[in-house]
């Protein structure tokens, strides 16, 4: 794997060299731009002035020259405000306060002053800290998040979300819960939307290296952003528009589960066009978080290549073109049931350790394989100083593929989680074009535009039974399933007469299961060859081909203006969105909201309100809405307990699932503040109404989830962020969060809905709810040339749990109903290891083993039960919405150390860093038996040594 691994990255350098070569095609939808000139009192021009912009809060700094005319300009300026200042030889200082609030360029005009005297139009203490605007939102530039410790390598810009914005809620594998929703997050680069999802399982990620900023608004959302809100992620990239010296970078690192990373990058140009390109890749033996601390089968690698080319045709047009290309292989990861082979309901065991045709079983093999491919040119023309159009297309497709494994008997795991085998060949591929005009004067900044996006969905899927138990045509006396091996059985009229190939193990005759399901026959591989008379026609034993297609079509028109007026300010839009998929809806969003600048304490007030439409998941929306039309996939998610059943008879229901597009009313107040120079503190509490709350619910223990919906939520909740700006080397940031995810039931929408039975719905907390969540990060810097450290805090109350056994409320499972005994046997013993589950005995505590339960019958008194990876509700206390059982609350620390010039170049630099994840090796769980995601382990300590070459 490694050999290949290196010739992928090779092939992905090969490709930017030739886009380098061939392509020149300059500013994107997320920036602005700030131009100007530079005089002196007479009013001639000063050329070699040295102009810089800075933005506190974010770590936003960058520099240029005047040239001969005076003039200067920064392009690619992520939308912020910012402190420009200017130094002349023989001048005075000028700094003035620029707000960049879009792509309308800013004109500044510098009027120096003679030396001994300076000229300022800033606000003076914590003004350059506050911004009066109604969205709350979180800033971050490369100044700080290329020295913070991120957790996920294949998820870097997952961990960076999680660790710098407040609201957000951590789970496994590069998934993040924004604002009390689940992965209801969307991406805007360079102005280009992605609604979809971003986690390494569903996609892959725009790699870190090509990010200059990202803006993370929690916020209600202004009109020109739908679809997907609880955050909007926008990103701006790296250009290399006005690099009239190529700069670039070369960086390699090792570490913990031998895991190697090697990247390049580099931008060039000047000031008429520019090229930045970014390659790189990433080898590792942790590629996902694994249901286990122990790490077994979990191997993957990724390869990414981006490339952003800008190019100025005139004074008023420009082009912008982003190229990106990511593969990730990864392999899933095993539990020890799933690599010891065990968990074959005693099936493989009684077989001798083979599966029904004879072959060793052999440990779970599954194996997934990602493509991304994006591309998006987008023009500018400036028709005047106050109006700029901006318009683009785009087309990004991700190629999923999911592979089981060679033996498929191998991929059968404990009875409550997978009882078939699943292969899938999916595909989705997202075309739009959008539009927008931008026009900047007086108190008025307007933003109209549309959107017009088709979403191309492609399902391949095939499913098998390898429980021989799921669909057992006979009985034993006790009427437990049978499975005599091969000779068979496969249909009950053969139970009465049938012999068992053991009869010490299955006395005879056995009698007939009346639950049998005769097309479930055809693909039960545990069966021999079914025939005709098994209501099979002419085919055999195989997997059962599900395919599903569709385009979901998707228009929305929005305008917006933010009015200022003095100390206030008003941010006034509406949207319009038309979806059109395999449900239909239309929605009119108004959005609103105030914000008011007490200058005289540097104080910000805001209140906002957003109306949106809420469209289903794409990933697996087939299935999951037409599933249930097929009568071998009903009748399977019937049997495994996955859905499309009736809720008053419990029948098969052979009927369409649609998920219906929802809308939700949201409600926001903040408050930002800001404390002298160096501390500025920013809080947001919302209030969001869902009708139609959508989630995901996952098939067996797979990668492969689907959507679904409920029939309402309620989050309420706050968020708080505060910032210590550079303060003599030393910076800081704080965010925490405390957000209620309740969801009402039935189930409304997708695989597994059920017609509504009772007139008011039932609350309970889903499991991305979490009650509180912080991240602290420090970081100093010893002197302007000297080494540098970053410390991570992060603390985790804990997700809600999947179904962990206690005793009396609504997880009661103790014998004839009690409190009193706790029946962990619903669990295998690997999963009660997982779970961290004990019984005390004699004063002992008696811990489960990936082989051995915490007691011989798994049963123990309540009062002597407990776990030290979960918060299990006390005996007859347990209630799904006040009360749930969740994940134990943990606290992991992270450090990492570096120098970015170790021998004090010039123009050749060399870095060399050293990162410590979970330094105290926290022994902690994201999840347990989450319906959507399973158990994963937070990582284990990991390290790493980085070193890098810089031109």
């Amino acid at each position: 794997m490694h050999r290949n691994f290196v010739f992928r990255l090779f092939s992905f350098l090969s490709l930017g060299v030739f886009l380098h070569a061939g392509v020149l095609f300059a500013q994107s939808g997320n920036s602005g731009t700030i131009n100007g000139v530079v005089k002196d009192p007479s009013g001639a021009v000063v050329a070699g002035a040295s102009v810089s912009v800075h933005n506190p809060v974010s770590g936003y700094d960058r520099t240029a020259t005047t040239d001969s005319t005076g003039s200067f300009t920064f392009s690619n300026i992520p939308l912020n405000p910012y402190h420009l200042s200017v130094a002349a030889a023989g001048f005075g200082a000028y700094a003035q306060d620029v707000d960049v609030r879009s792509s309308v360029p800013v004109a500044v005009n510098v009027a120096l002053t003679v030396a001994g005297s300076s000229s300022t139009v800033t606000v003076e203490g914590g003004g350059d800290l506050i911004e009066n605007d109604s969205t709350f939102h979180t800033d971050v530039d490369r100044a700080l998040f290329d020295k913070l410790p991120l957790e996920s390598q294949s998820s870097s810009v997952s961990s960076l979300v999680t660790l710098s914005t407040p609201g957000v809620a951590a789970d496994s594998n590069g998934l993040f819960h924004g604002m009390g929703d689940h992965a209801e997050n969307s991406f805007s680069v360079d102005g280009q939307p992605i609604t979809d999802q971003q986690s390494k399982v569903f996609s892959n990620q725009i790699p870190l290296d090509s990010i200059q900023s990202l803006e993370v608004i929690s916020g209600a959302p202004p009109a020109e952003y739908g679809d997907k809100t609880s955050l909007v992620i926008n990103v701006t990239t790296r250009s290399g528009l006005g690099e009239t010296t190529p700069h670039g970078s070369v960086t390699g690192s090792y570490g913990s589960f031998g895991s190697a990373t090697g990247g390049f990058d580099l931008g060039y140009g000047n000031d008429k066009w520019g090229n930045f390109i970014a390659v790189g890749g990433l080898n590792s033996g942790r590629f996902l978080d694994p249901p286990e601390f122990s790490v077994m089968h979990d191997k993957g690698n990724e390869e990414n290549f981006f490339d952003r080319v800008d190019y100025q045709l005139s004074t008023s047009d420009s082009l912008h073109l982003n190229v990106g290309y990511t593969r990730s292989w990864f392999q899933t990861p095993n539990s020890f049931d799933a690599q010891n082979a065990t968990p074959w309901n005693g099936v493989v065991v009684a077989n001798g350790g083979l599966d029904p045709n004879g072959n060793v079983v052999g440990p779970t093999d599954q194996r997934s394989k990602i493509g991304t491919f994006n591309i998006a040119p987008t023009w500018n023309h400036l028709f005047s100083s106050t109006t700029v159009l901006t318009a683009g297309f785009y087309v990004r497709r991700d190629a999923y593929n999911y592979y089981p494994s060679g033996d498929p008997f191998a991929d059968l795991g404990p009875s409550n989680l997978q009882q078939e085998t699943v292969s899938q060949d999916r595909s989705l591929t997202n075309a739009g074009a959008r539009a927008s005009v931008s026009y900047v004067k007086g108190i008025h900044n307007v933003k109209a535009g549309a959107v017009y996006e088709q979403t191309f969905l492609t399902e391949n899927d095939h499913f098998g039974i390898v429980d021989p138990t799921l669909n057992a045509p006979c009985l034993d006396a006790n009427g437990v399933p049978v499975f005599v091996g091969n000779p068979g059985l496969n249909n009950p009229t053969q139970c009465g007469t049938a012999l068992s190939t053991n009869p010490a193990l299955y006395p005879t005759p056995f009698a007939a299961n009346a639950s049998f399901v005769p097309i479930l026959g055809c693909i039960d591989l545990t069966r021999p060859t079914p025939s005709a008379a098994d209501g099979c026609g002419t085919a055999s034993s195989a997997t059962h081909f599900f395919h599903g297609h569709t385009d979901v079509k998707q228009f929305a028109l929005y305008i917006q203006d933010t009015i200022t007026v003095k100390n206030w300010s008003f941010n006034v839009g509406i949207r319009g969105d038309i979806y059109n998929g395999l449900s239909k809806a239309t929605q009119a969003e108004p959005r609103l909201g105030v914000a008011y600048n007490i200058k005289q304490s540097n104080t910000v007030l805001r209140i906002s309100y957003a109306r949106t439409l809420e469209s289903p998941f794409n990933e697996n929306l087939v299935l999951s809405s037409r599933g249930c039309l097929d009568a071998v996939v009903a009748n399977l998610f019937a049997a495994t307990g996955e859905g499309c059943t009736s809720a008053t008879t419990g029948a098969v229901n052979i009927a369409p699932s649609t998920l219906p597009p929802g809308y939700r009313n949201e409600f926001h107040a903040g408050l930002q503040q800001a404390f002298g120079k160096y501390l500025v503190v920013d809080g947001e509490y919302i209030w969001k109404y869902t009708h139609n709350a959508y989630d995901f619910s996952i098939l067996g223990a797979t990668p492969i989830t689907f959507p679904i919906a409920w029939n309402n939520s309620k989050i309420p909740g706050y968020a708080i962020r505060a910032n210590v700006p550079n303060y003599h080397g030393l910076t800081a940031l704080v965010v925490m969060s405390s957000v209620a995810a309740r969801f009402f039931t039935p189930q409304i929408g997708g695989v597994g809905a059920v017609p509504i039975t009772s007139a008011v719905p039932t609350p309970f907390r889903i499991d991305h709810d979490e009650k509180f969540n912080l991240t602290a990060h420090l970081q100093y810097q010893f002197a302007k040339r000297g080494p540098w450290v970053g410390f991570n805090w992060r603390y985790d109350s804990g997700l809600v749990a999947g179904p962990v056994p206690c005793a009396g409320g609504n997880c009661n499972n103790g014998p004839n109903g009690t409190d009193t005994v706790v029946d962990a046997s619903i669990l295998t013993p690997d999963q009660q290891f997982q779970a961290g589950l004990f019984c005390t005995v004699s004063g002992t505590k008696v811990f489960a083993t990936p082989t051995t339960p915490i007691s011989p019958n798994s049963l123990c008194p309540a009062a002597d039960y407990g776990s030290t990876k979960l918060k299990i509700p006390a005996p007859g206390t347990e209630d799904d919405d006040r009360n749930p059982p969740r994940v134990r609350a943990r606290n992991l620390f992270d450090v990492a150390i570096g120098h970015d010039n170790l021998f004090n170049g010039d123009r050749y630099k060399w870095s060399i860093r050293l990162t410590a994840i979970n330094i105290a090796n926290k022994d902690a769980v994201y999840n347990f038996l989450s319906t959507f995601s399973g158990t994963h382990y937070v990582t284990p300590r990991a390290l790493t040594a980085e070193i890098g070459f810089h031109f």
